[in-house]
């Protein structure tokens, strides 16, 4: 064990009373925290709206999974007119279906450069790179604003909706409200770091998506080979699922293989600790992969996630719970504000390799309601992202990227009627929201 992980266990819990004068950045109509998928489109909404933005990231690039985490292909299906569409046209891949056996992964780099372009054409959207939030400013039940570091020290941002699009639900937790993570025992999805290869030969080389992918490799289903090598000890336990998916580039494949279960991103001591272990792992799949897979002989590594690929973690408890019966029934709600989500139940194994479930469990295309977005006990407050109100089983369908988008969207849009109409996230008319939306070309109705 490391000395980083030691200096965790058996230290008696001690505090330090600090108290310092912060200074206040700026008011801003709308604050968004996160620039993943859900936060880029939230911010963006927002800003062509008209409203005062301010966009904070951790990272110093904006994109969270689709960037730094490597993440790829676009994974999931909504309705159509929303800026979930606008975005995969710019990032130059084809527009997949649900599972993205049509599409391939986009280029991280090229991405880099896409999504600060899209968020620098928006002149009222000021962005805070390296900037991480640790706590917020309340009055009573009601957020005003929050507390970020910063290379200039502490900061005060003031705003008066907040948007929450961190994945880990960071901003709801610091301002009080409710949350539950992975199933009944605790136990969360594993985490990943996904990475790419070049050098790989298009006419030999096999593609296999996923559990939902019947790809056949020695006379066998692909994932059952990968299986039967794991069980031979050709590959470690956890690492028995291998997907290789195709990239915007001829002769790529991005991986996304590596695991470690049992971590909780919003632990600190987990966080280096699965570092450790997946950088490990990439090497064990690469040899692997050199070793057994025709076409893959040549390949090399040349690039890979920057931080954690984060399945679960907190899911905030807001006015509604979506639930697995919603998703796989494909459930509509008067208050719709995400139509015609749809992704399987993809839960990986929490406990172990594969899937936790033996049988894919597809979904009929359903709604996600207003209710979803706003923390229970909380106002001034939309959630976006992965970190919104379900259940574990319900979350392992609308935790992909293209549902976050269409999810950001919605929120800034309703962040900015908020603003206009002098009005909380708790008493928003969602009506209005629906006819904005609406006129923008979003389907929120058609069956």
């Amino acid at each position: 064990m490391g000395l980083s992980h030691r200096l965790f266990e058996g230290c008696p819990m001690k505090f330090l009373n600090y108290q310092k004068s912060i200074p206040i950045v700026d008011y801003f109509d709308v604050i968004v925290v996160g620039s993943g998928p859900a936060g880029v489109c939230a911010a963006v909404s927002a800003a062509r709206q008209g409203m005062k933005v301010a966009l904070v990231e951790r990272y110093g690039v904006l994109g969270g999974n689709l960037t730094a985490g490597h993440v790829g292909p676009i994974l999931g299906m909504v309705s159509k007119g929303t800026m979930r569409d606008e975005l995969v046209s710019l990032l130059g891949v084809p527009q997949n279906d649900m599972i993205g056996r049509v599409g391939v992964a986009h280029d991280t780099e090229q991405a880099k450069i896409v999504l600060t372009n899209f968020v620098h054409a928006e002149n009222n959207i000021i962005v805070f790179l390296q900037t991480v939030v640790f706590d917020v400013v309340m009055k009573e039940t009601v957020i005003k604003g929050i507390i970020v570091s910063t290379k200039e020290g502490m900061k005060v941002l003031m705003g008066q909706v907040i948007i929450d699009a961190s994945g880990d639900g960071d901003v709801a937790s610091l301002a009080g409200a409710s949350w539950k993570k992975g199933r009944d025992d605790g136990l969360m999805q594993p985490v990943t770091l996904e990475f790419t290869l070049t050098n790989v030969d298009e006419s030999k080389a096999i593609v296999c998506i996923g559990d939902v992918d019947d790809v056949t490799f020695d006379g066998m289903r692909f994932l059952d080979y990968c299986k039967h090598c794991a069980d031979k000890g050709e590959l470690p336990a956890q690492l028995a699922a291998v997907r290789l998916h195709r990239t915007t580039r001829s002769g790529e494949r991005r991986v996304n293989t590596t695991q470690m279960n049992y971590i909780d991103s919003t632990q600190t001591a987990d966080l280096f600790k699965a570092e450790v272990e997946l950088r490990d792992q990439i090497p064990i799949v690469t040899d692997f992969l050199r070793s057994h897979l025709p076409g893959y002989e040549k390949c090399v590594v040349s690039s890979s996630g920057t931080t954690l690929g984060v399945r679960e973690s907190r899911r905030i408890i807001g006015e509604y719970v979506l639930t697995r019966d919603d998703v796989v029934f494909g459930r509509r709600f008067p208050d719709v504000v995400v139509h015609k989500a749809e992704f399987i139940v993809d839960i990986h194994n929490p406990n172990g390799a594969g899937q936790a479930e033996q049988k894919i469990q597809y979904c009929n295309p359903y709604d996600i309601p207003y209710g979803c977005f706003i923390p229970k006990e909380i106002d001034g407050l939309y959630l976006a992202g992965r970190c919104i109100s379900g259940t574990h089983e319900a979350h392992a369908s609308y935790r992909v990227m293209s549902i976050c988008m269409a999810m950001g969207e919605a929120v800034g849009i309703a962040s900015s009627l908020c603003v206009q109409k002098k009005t909380s996230p708790k008493n928003l008319d969602v009506v209005v929201l629906q006819q904005k939306l609406e006129e923008k070309g979003i389907d929120l109705f058609s069956k």
